[in-house]
C-alpha cells in the first residue's frame, strides 16, 4: 500500500512539473531584449551609508532669480530684464543670466560664489574696462564660461587655471593681452568667431601653450592668414568668413590630429597639393572660394564641399593617385556645386572612392556669368543591402544637402 501511494505522489509530482515546463516561456526570457524604459529597481542595502547632500532650510536664492527644489545647485536668472548681478549663495554651481541688461561683472555679486563650475552671461551687454579685475581668476573650481554676445573690445584677462570651456564669439574683441593665455593649459574648447581679430594680434605664439585644446573658432574675423603656432592637440579648426589666401604646404605638420577643417568663404585660389595629407580628416569644407583645380585627398576624408570656386575640370587621377583595396578611401560625399563644370567628373571616381554615394552638381556657372545646369545635378551609387541597413534614414535630403547643417555654422561646442 505505501509503495502504491508513493507512486502516485511521484506521477502527480511530475505531472505538476511538465505543466510548469509547458507552460514557461524560454524564449521570452533570453532572446527578447531587456525594456529600456524602466531601469532596474534600487534595493537599499543597509550595510552602506547613504550620503544626502546638505544645503541651507530653506535654499538661500535671491528674490530676482529661480532655484528649482529638483536642481538645487542651479540658479536661474535669464531673461529677466536684469541690470546687475545679484548676489550669489556659496553652494550654486550653475548660474544663468543670458538675455539680460548686465553692463557690468563686479566682485561683490562673486563674494561668496566659491563653488561656481559654469556661467553663462552671453547675450548682455558687458563691456571689458565694466569687469572687476581678476574676478573670474578667484573662482577656483569654473570650468565653463560663456561670454558670447557682449560688447568686449578685449580678450577677457586673468582667467581660472580650471577653465576647460570658453566661448567669446560675437564680440569686438580687437586686443589681446600678451599673457591673456598663458594659463589656460585645461581649456579643450575657445570660441572667437564673429570678433575683430587680425593677424598682427595672433603673432605672439598664444596658442601654443594651450597643451589641452582639441577645438578652435576663429571664424567672421579679420584673418589674412593661417593662425600659427597651434598645439599639437587641436582636432577642429574652423576659419569661415575671413580673407584667408593661402596655405602654407607644411603647415598641418604640427597638427596631425585634425580632424575637420572648415574655410569656406575665404579667397584661396590654390592648395598646395599635398598640404591635406592628414590622416585624421575627416570633414574638409573649402567652398565658396576661387579654386581653379582639384588636390590631394587622405583616405580618412568622408565629406568634401567646395561649391562655389572656379574648378572646370576636375582630375580624379590628383585626388586618388593610387587604388588599394586593402586601404580604401571612406570619401562619401562630395559637394561642387556653383562651379564651371561642363560635364560630370570621371566614372573612375567610383573605383577609386568605392564608398562615395552622392556627388552633388546642382547649377554650374558659365562663362557669361550664367548658372547652368549639368543633366544629372545629382549622382547617387547604389548601395549594396549591407550598406544600405548601415545609412542613416534621412542623412541627406534630395537635393544633396545633408540635413540639419547649417552653412555658415561654425562647430557645435560639443563635438568632441
Amino acid at each position: 500500500m505505501f509503495l502504491c501511494q508513493l507512486s502516485i505522489i511521484s506521477l502527480l509530482f511530475g505531472a505538476m512539473v511538465f505543466c510548469q515546463h509547458q507552460n514557461y516561456d524560454f524564449e521570452y526570457e533570453y532572446d527578447e531584449e531587456p525594456d529600456e524604459e524602466y531601469p532596474p529597481i534600487f534595493h537599499f542595502n543597509p550595510s552602506i551609508e547613504y550620503v544626502i547632500p546638505h544645503f541651507p532650510t530653506p535654499i538661500k536664492c535671491p528674490q530676482e532669480c529661480f532655484c528649482p527644489p529638483t536642481f538645487p545647485l542651479s540658479m536661474y536668472c535669464d531673461h529677466r530684464k536684469l541690470k546687475m548681478i545679484p548676489n550669489i549663495p556659496s553652494h550654486i554651481q550653475q548660474l544663468y543670466l543670458q538675455h539680460n541688461d548686465i553692463e557690468a561683472v563686479t566682485a561683490q555679486s562673486f563674494v561668496n560664489a566659491t563653488a561656481l563650475k559654469e556661467i553663462n552671461l552671453s547675450h548682455n551687454k558687458i563691456k571689458s574696462h565694466m569687469i572687476d579685475h581678476g574676478v573670474f581668476a578667484k573662482l577656483s573650481n569654473l570650468v565653463q564660461l560663456h561670454l558670447e554676445h557682449n560688447k568686449l573690445d578685449e580678450f577677457p584677462f586673468p582667467l581660472p587655471i580650471t577653465l576647460e570651456r570658453l566661448f567669446l564669439g560675437f564680440n569686438e574683441i580687437s586686443k589681446l593681452p600678451r599673457n591673456a593665455l598663458k594659463g589656460l593649459v585645461n581649456v579643450t574648447m575657445l570660441d572667437l568667431c564673429n570678433n575683430y581679430l587680425d593677424d598682427s594680434l595672433l603673432k605672439g605664439k598664444y596658442f601654443s601653450n594651450m597643451k589641452n585644446l582639441m577645438q578652435i573658432n576663429l571664424c567672421n574675423n579679420r584673418l589674412h592668414t593661417m593662425p600659427p603656432d597651434l598645439p599639437f592637440s587641436l582636432m577642429y579648426l574652423s576659419l569661415e568668413n575671413n580673407s584667408i589666401s593661402y596655405i602654407p604646404e607644411n603647415y598641418f605638420n604640427r597638427l596631425p590630429k585634425i580632424t575637420a577643417l572648415r574655410m569656406s568663404h575665404n579667397n584661396l585660389q590654390e592648395i598646395p597639393y599635398n598640404v591635406f595629407n592628414l590622416s585624421n580628416l575627416v570633414e574638409l569644407n573649402l567652398g565658396h572660394n576661387k579654386l581653379k583645380q582639384a588636390f590631394y585627398i587622405p583616405r580618412s576624408l568622408q565629406h568634401l564641399y567646395i561649391e562655389d570656386n572656379d574648378i572646370e575640370f576636375v582630375n580624379i587621377t590628383l585626388m586618388c593617385p593610387s587604388i588599394d583595396p586593402r586601404n580604401a578611401n571612406h570619401l562619401t560625399y562630395i559637394r561642387m556645386d556653383q562651379n564651371k563644370l561642363t560635364a560630370p567628373i570621371s566614372i573612375y571616381a567610383f573605383f577609386c572612392f568605392p564608398h562615395i554615394r552622392i556627388i552633388y552638381y546642382g547649377e554650374q556657372k558659365s562663362s557669361i556669368n550664367q548658372l547652368t545646369q549639368l543633366r544629372t545635378p545629382v549622382v547617387r551609387r547604389f548601395l549594396t543591402p549591407e550598406e544600405y541597413d548601415e545609412a542613416d534614414d534621412g542623412q541627406e535630403t534630395e537635393d544633396g544637402h545633408e540635413e540639419g547643417e547649417r552653412e555658415d555654422d561654425y562647430f557645435h561646442p560639443y563635438v568632441y
